[in-house]
């Protein structure tokens, strides 16, 4: 199973980076980073400061640290978990309450799995693609035509190796030169996760009949 820290070790080695190059860079101790990597809690002060070491090591390695931390949540509240289950005393439960209490946990188990799915899923699906404009694919006396769309935020978009930057709702423009004939427009994206997604749409310019 994926782990937070598996996930920032692999960004890591694909920058080539070494830990200890990191930890001069963002003023953080090596055996942390090492700790964090090897999902290693218990090495580190408190889930509050692990939650700001891998925002810092995922701003270093240019990688979406809201990608990363439902990772560390799920691993990190199983621990707190089992922790609680061995403090708790079953001296402590009558039947009744303990019924009560393992229906909560079985509830709030469901809750994190459904939502842990959830963020898996964004994690692992590509950017996808709504094109407002123009609504019709065939032309006639226009010389270029202007593409409206809308794609996810923190999505990298190129249109014919130029870089397209869309606004605070992901909704961007670009204007398209027409030639005679057919025109096939690709646009290229690449998701805060490094997933891509390819559109293709054509469009023609006709002689007027």
């Amino acid at each position: 199973m994926l782990t937070a820290g598996e996930i920032l070790k692999n960004q890591r080695l694909k920058k080539n980076l070494l830990l200890s190059e990191i930890a001069k860079q963002i003023k953080i101790k090596e055996k942390y980073l090492e700790a964090l990597e090897d999902n290693n809690w218990n090495l580190l002060p408190s889930k509050v400061y692990i939650e700001g070491l891998i925002k810092s090591y995922c701003r270093f390695l240019g990688f979406n640290y809201k990608k990363v931390l439902p990772f560390f949540y799920r691993d990190y509240e199983e621990k707190e978990t089992f922790t609680f289950r061995q403090k708790v005393s079953e001296k402590y439960f009558t039947p009744g309450v303990k019924k009560i209490f393992g229906m909560l946990m079985t509830s709030l188990i469901i809750i994190f799995f459904i939502y842990f799915a959830y963020q898996l899923k964004i994690f692992l699906t590509p950017p996808k693609i709504t094109l407002f404009s123009p609504k019709t694919n065939t032309f006639y006396n226009e010389t270029s035509i202007k593409i409206i769309g809308k794609t996810e935020k923190e999505t990298t978009i190129t249109i014919f190796g130029e870089r397209i930057y869309p606004n605070q709702d992901g909704v961007f423009e670009y204007i398209f030169p027409l030639k005679k004939g057919k025109n096939e427009l690709v646009i290229e994206l690449i998701g805060a996760n490094g997933r891509k997604t390819t559109f293709k749409k054509s469009f023609y310019k006709n002689s007027l009949p």
